[in-house]
């Protein structure tokens, strides 16, 4: 584990597994096939780990505005978390198989409820595999647990925040999207291309390597140098999930100053689509002239 506590080896939680005051959530999603990580979890998953679906648990039902994974009501998640056994004393561990695309979700979720005892595990699913751990298809029984949420408000902001906040000289706005999404070259999900105007790109996959382990403590500070005097660091990708993994990375550099824009570009689409078509409005999205 990491002086942080935000992140463990296989190793640790192997040693681990049978410590009641450790949880293991498996998060596991495809966005092309939401049913797939919950199928991959009732197949073969790290033993004692419960299921937390990104659709179903760490999102609230999609809305006009708010974004395509609008943020979970903190009471309907902590009620989840209590049916699960997670108390305020509970030691989280969240992995998936996608390069912390979906477990940095529920690593930045517990931290905005005020649960620091939380960490992704390095290497994810495929990492355990190979390191030769046991799997399991058991399903683990359901526990009781009693989890108060203490809303971090502090953490993120919404619309209204960004376009208000997002010119001052202090601010940054961090695009997490790849790169091609960013330009405006490429955009597989939302209806307009392009990114907010003023953002800058830090692509969330740059985070770990490509089999899915963390770069160096080192390598976050330095991936981050040019940012670590901004007064404020507002992240959004394409609807705030993998944004998630770019604030892992922002703590791992030891840069507390970072926010989660919870809607991301598709709730800032879902307004621009809202507006009349004037020629600011359709110069909003930053898309390139060619």
């Amino acid at each position: 584990m990491t002086d942080l506590q935000s992140v463990v080896s296989a190793k640790w939680l192997f040693e681990h597994l049978k410590d009641p005051q450790v949880a293991i959530a498996d998060c596991r999603f495809s966005l092309v096939d939401p049913q797939l990580g919950y199928q991959q979890y009732q197949e073969s998953h790290i033993p004692g780990a419960f299921y937390l679906d990104l659709n179903q648990d760490l999102s609230d039902p999609v809305a006009p505005h708010g974004g395509r994974h609008p943020l979970p009501d903190p009471h309907k998640f902590a009620h989840k978390l209590s049916q699960l056994g997670i108390t305020s004393k509970t030691f989280v561990v969240a992995y998936d198989d996608s390069r912390f695309a979906f477990a940095a979700r529920l690593w930045w979720l517990l931290r905005y409820l005020g649960h620091t005892q939380v960490a992704v595990l390095d290497g994810g699913f495929t990492g355990w595999l190979n390191s030769g751990y046991p799997v399991t298809d058991v399903l683990p029984e359901s526990q009781h647990g009693e989890f108060v949420p203490r809303v971090q408000v502090d953490r993120v902001v919404d619309i209204t925040t960004v376009k208000a906040r997002k010119d001052d000289p202090g601010v940054v706005l961090v695009d997490s999207r790849e790169s091609d999404r960013y330009s405006g070259k490429r955009e597989p999900i939302d209806p307009i291309a392009g990114h907010i105007p003023g953002a800058v790109n830090y692509p969330w996959q740059e985070v770990s390597d490509a089999q899915g382990y963390l770069r160096s403590p080192t390598a976050q500070r330095d991936r981050w140098e040019n940012l670590k005097s901004a007064e404020e660091i507002i992240v959004y990708c394409g609807s705030g999930v993998t944004a998630c993994v770019n604030l892992l990375s922002l703590e791992l550099a030891k840069i507390d100053t970072g926010k989660l824009y919870a809607g991301s570009w598709s709730d800032w689409c879902s307004y621009l689509l809202a507006e009349p078509p004037t020629e600011e409005t359709q110069n909003k999205s930053d898309r390139p002239s060619s």
